[in-house]
């Protein structure tokens, strides 16, 4: 379970940063099945992962990447952050994850600033009632590489998931002048990790990333959870291959409700 600790700070701040959540060797196992993926262009598939078709600017996508192997299954419920999933999503609602993926990412690539808490959107929202957490949508992102300063590290605006009112910098981007990243961001700070940490956050924080100066690349994975009623972002379904190989609290999460048919 949390700590006190860790619940107040997601409560205030809308994330928890998880040191060392994956050791050196689940690390280099994901790294060794992201390498063995071979050159693809965007909308193709291997096996059932899938290379998102998107701006450019903004990296590869490796979608639906829970089909790659156990080294991505073993991430489904991982004891790292797994109670935190269900404490802060809310327990009796069951875990749904509604999407995963590898990011990767290299010199002038960025994310810009999107989400935050004006939006109250009911999928990313966070919401806290009768001492229970009960948030539309909470994010694991786990470095696979050490990301610091220059390397396009993450950034988040604390405290944004409760805000009443859009960033500036959202007005600008509704006019039609987004920046491509979220250096220049008054309130946003860089999350620095290692190969291994992860950030834990509730979706509609702001947030984005710098872009990446340093030579090299950036990867990281993402796990979206939610409650188990919710649906798939972009439509993926699990395949009957990866259902049939999952231990039955890993399907729970995968697949929590069943397809039903005569």
């Amino acid at each position: 379970m949390p700590t006190p600790l860790q619940d107040y700070l997601f409560d205030l701040r809308g994330f928890l940063l998880l040191e060392r959540a994956v050791s050196p060797e689940e690390v280099q196992k994901i790294n060794r099945a992201i390498d063995a993926i071979p050159p693809l262009k965007p909308g193709q598939w291997f096996g059932n992962v899938h290379y998102q078709e998107q701006p450019p600017e903004v990296g590869v996508n490796y979608q639906n990447i829970l089909e790659g192997g156990a080294a991505f299954e073993e991430l489904i419920d991982h004891p790292a952050w797994i109670d935190l999933m269900n404490r802060y999503v809310g327990g009796d609602d069951g875990l749904f994850i509604d999407e995963a993926f590898v990011n990767l990412r290299g010199p002038g690539q960025a994310i810009q600033l999107h989400s935050g808490g004006h939006k109250r959107r009911i999928r990313t929202q966070f919401r806290f009632h009768n001492s229970q957490f009960r948030c539309g949508q909470v994010n694991v992102l786990l470095a696979l590489t050490d990301i610091g300063p220059g390397d396009g590290a993450t950034m988040v605006i604390p405290g944004s998931h409760k805000s009443n009112l859009p960033h500036p910098k959202f007005v600008e981007a509704y006019a039609g002048k987004q920046d491509k990243s979220v250096d220049q961001v008054d309130g946003a700070i860089e999350v620095h990790l290692k190969a291994g940490d992860a950030i834990l956050f509730v979706d509609c924080i702001a947030h984005g990333s710098a872009e990446r100066a340093n030579p090299g690349e950036r990867r990281i994975l993402v796990c979206r959870y939610g409650p188990q009623w919710g649906n798939t972002r972009f439509g993926y379904v699990p395949s009957k291959d990866l259902v049939r190989r999952l231990t039955p609290p890993r399907q729970a999460i995968v697949q929590p409700i069943p397809p039903l048919a005569p």
